[in-house]
């Protein structure tokens, strides 16, 4: 319509020129007259004539030219109209296989975002979205073979291809592909935000605590998590790392991890717990008595009034002392009247540790003071006796069971 609208218009002005030129030539007395000469040729006419005919003769001259250009340009006019169909088709089947991904029709939207990918001003995201859908659908081949096309496809793009791939493994639970992965492409970028959350994921997942406590500086650095959030994941990481370390009986590295650990994590509920009793476990526990009996003093805590009187010391008069002077204070304590009941009974003093253990019994029953009293009575060869603290003891436990059943249900 714009070109017929063209023609026209130049069509109209090539007539109101050659009328113009007429009427303006014809107004005179003697319009003139052109000769032209060729050889033997001649050609007279008026100047009118020429004037209108040189006006119409550029006309026409000027729409061949231009026609004849247009002709020659239509060939690339037609490819290019077909590209942009298939251009415009692509968008919509990339809306369309977006679409289906999101209501779960992984199979339909793996097709059309395929079909479509290769005329696509975007085909990196019709392969990452068709990787995605074929992984729902449990085609990992597919989704393996569509990321290696996107590589094909969007050259330059690695992190981003090597992310979804990263992400994709990890919601598979293949946890040792997605940290090959991502160890390529953190030695690429180091400090990519995505890159180190994944990485610290992975890890996490794999219970990989030390590759985790690596990542924190980075982690924090790059402003990835949160303040709290880093906090959290310091101890979570140091929580585990010192279980293993227990869980191996190794008092070195159970040292190590509470040397690098930071003071707010050491003076936490718990945690001090947990190295201790691993430095016990391991056989060290001489090493941290004096560090666990200043921690009971700071801070009265029965678990770690426990610990204590678990360690197996090189002067154990020296930790009943230590006792005696917290029972001025806790003089009510059935946990610590336990405690010197067990102290006093390793030294061989009898009489005293039978004392603490039925003051123990008579504060708050327990079956530890009841096996305790039970293994006393049994080495001093009451052994009726020794049988009903025993089974005492097993009635306690009993019951304790029988509520803690009843509390979970």
């Amino acid at each position: 319509m714009k070109n017929i609208l063209y023609f026209l218009g130049t069509l109209f002005i090539a007539i109101g020129l050659a009328f113009f030129a007429s009427n303006w030539l014809g107004g005179y007395e003697n319009p003139g007259y052109v000769l032209i000469g060729i050889g033997n040729w001649s050609l007279e006419t008026s100047l009118v004539v020429f004037t209108v005919t040189l006006i119409i003769g550029f006309f026409i001259f000027y729409m061949f030219f231009r026609s004849l250009g247009w002709l020659i340009r239509l060939p690339g006019r037609l490819k290019q109209r077909g590209r942009n169909v298939k251009f415009n088709r692509s968008q919509e089947a990339l809306i369309a296989g977006l679409v289906d991904s999101a209501e779960g029709n992984w199979e339909k939207a793996e097709k059309v975002l395929i079909k479509h990918a290769s005329h696509s001003g975007a085909p990196l995201i019709h392969y990452l979205t068709a990787a995605r859908a074929a992984q729902s659908r449990g085609a990992l081949d597919k989704r393996d073979e569509y990321l290696k096309q996107a590589a094909t496809q969007a050259p330059g793009s690695d992190v981003v291809i090597g992310l979804t791939q990263a992400e994709l493994h990890l919601s598979g639970n293949q946890f040792e592909q997605a940290l090959e992965t991502l160890t390529k492409l953190h030695s690429i970028d180091p400090g990519h935000a995505s890159v180190l959350k994944l990485m610290h994921q992975a890890y996490q997942r794999v219970g990989d605590w030390e590759g985790v406590r690596k990542l924190i500086p980075s982690l924090n650095t790059s402003k990835v998590l949160m303040e709290t959030e880093i906090k959290l994941l310091e101890t979570e990481t140091f929580s585990n790392l010192l279980r293993q370390a227990a869980a191996q009986a190794d008092a070195s590295a159970c040292e190590l991890v509470w040397a690098d650990m930071p003071d707010y994590i050491k003076n936490m509920p718990g945690i001090s717990a947990i190295y201790f009793a691993a430095m016990i476990g391991a056989g060290a526990g001489a090493k941290i008595e004096a560090e666990l009996a200043k921690a009971v003093s700071k801070n009265w805590n029965e678990t770690l009034l426990e610990l204590f009187g678990s360690v197996e010391s090189d002067d154990v008069f020296k930790q009943i002392e230590m006792a005696e002077q917290w029972l001025s204070i806790q003089s009510n304590s059935a946990v610590l009247l336990a405690v010197l009941g067990k102290l006093c009974f390793k030294c061989g003093n009898h009489a005293n540790a039978e004392g603490y253990l039925l003051r123990s019994i008579a504060l708050e029953p327990s079956v530890h003071a009841y096996q305790l009293l039970g293994d006393l009575s049994y080495l001093q060869g009451d052994k009726d006796k020794a049988s009903e603290c025993y089974k005492q003891g097993l009635e306690l436990a009993s019951t304790e069971i029988v509520k803690r059943i009843d509390t979970i249900s």
